[in-house]
């Protein structure tokens, strides 16, 4: 899977997990360049608390485009410190 905003690959990697829809992809998959830290924090239910990025592209910002789970509740466990992707960015085979 590729993760893809501004024609430009921010992620890809065979081992994405997919909940609820999204497409976690490991961290070791992403393009770091491409990632801002954000101060956004949302938190799920089950998952636990999410942190988000702020993806940059040839000076394109695209705010909270990228969350990821640095600690999980027990049931998201699979998926902590692995990153999913919104906000147009599109996640194709």
């Amino acid at each position: 899977m590729k993760a893809i905003w501004h024609n430009t690959i921010l992620a890809e990697s065979d081992e994405t997990i997919v909940v609820e829809g999204n497409h976690y992809f490991p961290r070791q998959a992403i393009h770091t360049a491409y990632f801002q830290p954000s101060n956004t924090h949302t938190t799920c239910p089950w998952k636990g608390q999410a942190h988000y990025y702020h993806v940059v592209v040839d000076g394109n910002v695209n705010q909270d485009a990228a969350w990821f789970y640095p600690e999980t509740k027990d049931a998201a466990r699979q998926i902590r410190d692995y990153v999913a992707f919104w906000k147009g960015v599109q996640v194709v085979p």
